[in-house]
């Protein structure tokens, strides 16, 4: 039985495995990155199991490498920020080769058009997440796009908090696909809608969720049938 919600005057969504099919423009970078990492006498060895960083998303990108490549040097792990945002915003040029989920921006479209307030906040860098959001012609729905990259915000939660208060929201809906999503909803004392369809880490990602959707369409129900 779907639980029913308050309705919102906002949602924030989470980028990578919520709007963006990541892995469609992740997949390429990473083994080309490896490649100039090792060309660069920086790496040595084969490229790590790609799962490694698929399964990390939604990290801060520090912790990420410490996840992806532990044994690796500090100049390593500095020139693989360099080159993740390089080699993204190069793909992101690319088109046909990367691509948001399903029917994404025709609901936010519904949504925006329903008056809903629409925001972005992602662990990722600046330019990539804004970045993603132009390439795909969705920017102009979003009434603030946030970053941790952008902001140096520790946690999750310490951005959404800052959102919140930048736009003076206490009604939200915090919609993402890992725990960092769900932890920053519920610490700010928000509703969260679990994304179940990335396929990225497992089941207890979405653990404490007030809803979880299989299908992005099912947000606008969601909204519809609110209270």
């Amino acid at each position: 039985m779907t639980k029913i919600l308050t309705k919102p005057e906002a949602m924030i969504f989470d980028m990578d495995g919520t709007l963006f099919q990541t892995e469609t423009l992740l997949s390429p970078v990473y083994h080309k990155l490896f490649a100039q990492l090792r060309a660069e006498g920086l790496f040595e060895g084969d490229t790590p199991p790609e799962e490694r960083m698929m399964n990390s998303l939604g990290m801060l990108l520090s912790d990420i490498w410490m996840k992806v490549m532990p044994d690796a040097s500090d100049a390593a792990r500095a020139r693989a920020d360099i080159l993740l945002l390089e080699l993204e915003m190069e793909g992101l040029k690319e088109q046909g080769t990367h691509q948001l989920y399903p029917q994404v921006k025709e609901t936010l479209q519904a949504l925006h058009d329903q008056g809903v307030r629409l925001f972005v906040a992602s662990n990722g860098l600046e330019d990539y997440v804004k970045g993603v959001a132009a390439a795909h012609e969705i920017m102009p729905l979003f009434e603030g796009v946030y970053s941790a990259g952008q902001y140096n915000t520790a946690t999750k939660v310490d951005l959404v908090k800052l959102l919140l208060d930048h736009h003076g929201l206490s009604n939200a809906w915090m919609v993402g696909d890992r725990s960092s999503d769900v932890e920053a909803g519920k610490e700010n004392g928000q509703t969260v809608v679990g994304c179940a369809y990335a396929g990225f880490g497992g089941g207890e990602e979405l653990r404490g969720s007030d809803v979880i959707i299989k299908d992005f369409t099912e947000l606008l129900a969601l909204y519809s049938s609110a209270k």
